[in-house]
């Protein structure tokens, strides 16, 4: 089992994205009330880059949300002193707030990590670095070593980071993305104790709408198996909450044996776990994206 955060209260959001603007509490406390009901283990509060008064709006965000919830938050912005408002504000009820995210280039780390022991938080370690994206799983372990050289020398133990591997699209970046499936295989070892995530939902952008939920579910299964230990997902989606929560375990278990190298026999299979096994081989590699992957 892995911990869901619920992405859905974001600025991007009409419904949600209205509100914020609008400091209207009562869409928003209507959906973090429902994304408790439903399952989620944390809430992402994201508002983007919040040039324009993102600490008034985080620290409103984050007092609204906690009178509807006591799940934890991650404070998803890229403005730091949004972040840091909203964290002056934050009351820990089931567990403390989460930058999301910290990225492994010099200046954010200097920036941001002081943030986690001045307020007793956790934080996402975001595997971009001064170039960017990285390309594979190598690189991304160098961002890693930085990142945890760098946590050390401000205290911050690896229980309190939440490594990221950044996700990328399969229906463009296919063979980077085994990079990403690589690392959360090391992860484990090259950061024992840690924690870790990732934007699920990355991994489907570009693909018709109507393939989305698959390619997100099974990827899933896979970073599972991988050892991940949160995912950030729709709220909403009651299968990938289930999934998230082991509630579907014989479709995992399908991915599992793909994962494992297994050639499963697709033949006497029922149509769901034929697309399980089809989708599992192409985000693994093993045939070449195209949108009609399922028909062939």
């Amino acid at each position: 089992m892995i911990k869901v955060v619920a992405e859905n209260i974001n600025i991007m959001s009409k419904y949600t994205g209205n509100a914020m603007r609008e400091r209207d509490p009562k869409p928003i406390q209507e959906w973090a009330e429902k994304l408790t009901e439903r399952g989620a283990d944390l809430l992402d509060l994201n508002l983007g880059p919040a040039r324009k008064g993102g600490a008034e709006m985080m620290q409103w965000l984050v007092k609204t949300v906690q009178e509807a919830t006591d799940l934890p938050l991650f404070l998803d912005t890229t403005n730091n002193e949004a972040v840091e408002a909203g964290l002056q504000v934050y009351v820990i009820k089931k567990g403390p707030a989460v930058i999301n995210s910290i990225m492994a280039t010099p200046e954010r780390m200097a920036l941001q990590l002081p943030l986690v022991n001045k307020y007793g938080c956790e934080m996402v370690g975001l595997m971009w670095g001064p170039q960017g994206i990285p390309r594979d799983e190598n690189e991304r372990a160098v961002l890693l070593d930085s990142m945890m050289t760098q946590a050390a020398e401000h205290s911050i133990g690896l229980e309190k980071i939440w490594f990221d591997p950044i996700v990328v699209p399969v229906s463009s970046q296919q063979q980077e993305l085994q990079g990403c499936t690589t690392f959360m295989q090391w992860l484990p070892d090259l950061a024992p104790g840690s924690q870790s995530t990732c934007g699920l939902s990355n991994c489907s952008n570009g693909s018709p709408d109507e393939l989305r939920d698959i390619l997100n579910q099974v990827y899933l299964c896979i970073l599972k198996k991988c050892g991940i230990t949160s995912a950030i997902l729709d709220g909403f989606d009651d299968t990938i909450v289930n999934l998230a929560h082991d509630k579907m375990l014989d479709l995992e278990n399908l991915v599992g044996r793909v994962l494992d190298g297994e050639e499963v026999e697709i033949s006497g299979l029922g149509k769901q776990e034929k697309e399980y096994v089809k989708t599992a081989k192409l985000l693994l590699g093993h045939s070449l994206y195209s949108h009609s992957w399922l028909e062939l």
